[in-house]
């Protein structure tokens, strides 16, 4: 539970506050489902990480791209943000994924990420106007898409075993925590997300 502590906390800076930069609210749920999304990661664990070590890779995650002030438009920074909430999504809506997990607490990530895009596109849209275009794939966003290309390249390269998705499980916690800074800045930025 040690462990859990920190990540849960900066789980729950992960959250885009109502009324913040983006122009728009995402409902009060949006932070408990974040808290949740990484409470039942913890609970996916199968194998001691331990027991893992030959597996290991450093994936790369893009850190700098979000806490070097990269993404200095909000409307930017939630474009990644939801790069990185569907890049999550779309790896563990497979088939390998549903044989490595229990189906309960996999099925409970699945609901709670869908549910966070939803709320993300919703504001994104309120934010940006029906007319207009979000942005598309550029720099940071890019990056978070190739980031979860070789994840999905080691899965493949190491047979989809078990300590393959565990590493990928521990992954995936680390990369939505290191996330925490990139909401924290669309929720203090001063402009909408139609500001420069």
């Amino acid at each position: 539970m040690a462990l859990l502590r920190p990540l849960l906390t900066a789980l729950a800076l992960l959250t885009c506050r109502p009324g913040g930069s983006l122009g728009c609210a995402l409902p009060g749920s949006h932070a408990q489902v974040s808290r949740y999304n990484l409470v039942l990661l913890g609970q996916m664990r199968r194998l001691s990480p331990f027991l893992c070590l030959r597996a290991r890779k450093d994936f790369r995650f893009p850190r700098e791209m979000l806490e070097g002030g990269q993404l200095q438009e909000a409307q930017a920074a939630a474009a990644v943000l939801r790069e990185l909430l569907q890049q999550t999504f779309n790896l563990l809506h497979t088939e390998r994924s549903s044989a490595a997990w229990s189906p309960a607490p996999l099925h409970g990530l699945r609901s709670g990420l869908h549910r966070q895009l939803e709320a993300l596109d919703a504001c994104l849209l309120q934010a940006t106007g029906e007319g207009e275009r979000a942005p598309g794939m550029h720099g940071p966003a890019l990056a978070i898409k190739r980031y979860f290309q070789d994840i999905r390249v080691y899965l493949e390269d190491e047979g989809y075993s078990d300590c393959a998705w565990e590493i990928v499980r521990l992954e995936i916690m680390r990369a939505l925590s290191s996330s925490a800074t990139l909401q924290d800045s669309l929720a203090i930025k001063d402009g909408d997300l139609g500001s420069p």
